[in-house]
């Protein structure tokens, strides 16, 4: 089964950090959760979120598209981040989140896919 992580920690930090120059090439770093995961063929893919500010929202009602600037709610945390495993069962997700680095200061949101 496949499960999305979706990694949620401190919206004001995120949008803190200094943004990558996108002229330079992105190195690979190597991130001890990942590589484990990896190694074990659990992990599939996964990348670190832009800050909320640099986001938009989308909305279509009676047929006009709404957009709208980030931050979009007042929110402590936001979705930083995302994994996406493929492991047993939802438990064994769930023991996996519990071993992500940013669930010792955020949130790890643990949800099954539906798809093929």
């Amino acid at each position: 089964m496949k499960f999305l992580l979706m990694v949620c920690w401190d919206s004001e930090k995120m949008n803190a950090q200094t943004e990558p120059d996108p002229a330079e090439p992105r190195e690979e770093k190597s991130f001890y959760w990942v590589d484990d995961l990896r190694a074990r063929g659990i992990w599939l893919t996964g990348d670190q979120l832009a800050p909320p500010r640099r986001g938009r929202a989308v909305r279509v009602r009676d047929g006009k598209t709404i957009v709208t600037d980030g931050p979009f709610v007042e929110t402590k945390e936001a979705v930083g981040g995302f994994d996406l495993l493929e492991c047993g069962s939802l438990e064994d997700a769930v023991e996996i989140a519990a071993t992500h680095p940013i669930a010792q200061m955020g949130t790890i949101e643990v949800r099954p896919l539906w798809g093929n």
